[in-house]
């Protein structure tokens, strides 16, 4: 599997605070980024929106609109998830990197993150996928690990998927062949199953004809 850091691009150059705005249209009209990075003699100073950019004076210089400049980007060592989430929180498809002496070393697109994410065992290996929800005060990570690996089971990946004050809902992959032990294992942990499955639409499918069978016996 390749590293993440091979996904560095350098494609294209920043942008300089002394670029027309007019260029700046040009470049984004020719390509899908929804962002670009402006460097000053090497320092990272921000991104320009390609909306944002679309409002501007086309005869001015970038830099009469430093107010406009979006500050965020990743480290180069950041895990893939970070880096994922830095293109959620700012709805980006590419993000500047910066490294630990905040120098300027290139930007991530999110068609090769993607990429990168497909070739990762969580994705790429087969397995199923078990979504559970528990309170929060209640939950425990190396619990849900304990309840996979006693049922023979390998994780594939595990995650957070969504989480509030009251409730924390994890995802959790894992190798075929145990999958119904370990959903029932974690009922009885108290864990709620968020995730459909085979037996559990089964035995849907027989509840739903119980009570139609009882509303049609009571008619």
């Amino acid at each position: 599997m390749r590293l993440l850091s091979e996904y560095i691009n350098n494609d294209f150059k920043p942008f300089s605070p002394s670029d027309s705005v007019g260029e700046i249209q040009d470049f984004f009209a020719d390509c899908s980024y929804s962002h670009f990075p402006l460097l000053e003699n090497g320092i990272y100073l921000g991104c320009i929106s390609s909306v944002d950019s679309e409002t501007f004076e086309s005869d001015k210089n970038i830099h009469d609109y430093r107010y406009s400049f979006e500050g965020f980007f990743v480290r180069d060592t950041m895990i893939w998830l970070d880096v994922l989430e830095v293109f959620a929180r700012n709805n980006a498809n590419i993000v500047p990197i910066l490294d630990s002496n905040n120098k300027y070393v290139g930007y991530y697109e999110i068609t090769d993150i993607i990429k990168f994410l497909n070739e990762t065992p969580f994705l790429k290996e087969t397995g199923g996928i078990i979504v559970v929800e528990k309170p929060t005060a209640d939950y425990s990570m190396s619990q849900i690990t304990q309840i996979v690996e006693s049922n023979n089971g390998k994780l594939l990946g595990v995650f957070v998927s969504e989480a509030n004050a009251e409730k924390v809902q994890v995802t959790v992959k894992t190798t075929l062949g145990s999958v119904n032990e370990i959903i029932q294992t974690f009922r009885r942990y108290n864990y709620e199953i968020v995730s459909e499955h085979n037996e559990d639409n089964y035995l849907n499918n027989l509840k739903e004809r119980s009570e139609y069978l009882d509303k049609y016996l009571n008619m």
